[in-house]
């Protein structure tokens, strides 16, 4: 006896039903981030595959290293030393990263890695300094709610990267290794 004979026409309603909403919920976004990504210019398209090679490995070694590599990163941040550039070339240069940190964070959005700030700002880091740029790691915190709440981000030339969001004023960064938020009177 064939599978559809077995089936009475109920379940073959309900396996209808849930095939439609598995293609509504997953293949039809799937589908549509697909088309977007062919609609990118090549130059844009290599810098999404060069987040999505990266954000995996950033995701691995914070897991695997845990504080090790943290600490490697703090020690190397610039902990909000705004450093800027004069002339045209500095402008030119903030929207290139500008235009990388959008497609760095539409990637982090779109991938199957839940990334934290962190492993981001670490991967956009990497990516523009890999371009000849100085960024700098930028770790902030507050307590909000009796809640201690950290961030992390990017900055180039004192102007935060912070693609499609306007940069957390709130978040207090840190200057100097040991200081903590009660020194700061900002």
């Amino acid at each position: 006896m064939a599978l559809k004979d077995r089936l009475s026409p109920q379940p073959r309603a309900v396996l209808v039903r849930d095939a439609r909403l598995f293609l509504r919920s997953w293949v039809e976004p799937m589908m549509d981030t697909w088309r977007k990504f062919r609609r990118l210019n090549a130059n844009e398209r290599g810098i999404v595959l060069e987040a999505a090679a990266a954000l995996p490995v950033a995701w691995i070694a914070l897991r695997i290293a845990g504080a090790g590599i943290r600490k490697a990163a703090l020690a190397r941040a610039g902990f909000h030393a705004s450093a800027t550039a004069a002339g045209s070339n500095a402008s030119s240069e903030l929207a290139e990263a500008q235009r990388i940190a959008r497609l760095q964070a539409a990637t982090a959005r779109n991938f199957f890695l839940r990334a934290t700030c962190l492993e981001q700002s670490l991967v956009l880091r990497w990516m523009l300094r890999r371009r000849g740029m100085t960024p700098v790691l930028c770790i902030g915190a507050r307590k909000e709610a009796n809640q201690f709440e950290a961030h992390a981000w990017v900055e180039l030339n004192g102007t935060a990267l912070e693609a499609g969001e306007a940069p957390h004023p709130h978040f207090v960064p840190f200057r100097s290794r040991g200081e903590s938020m009660e020194t700061q009177t900002d």
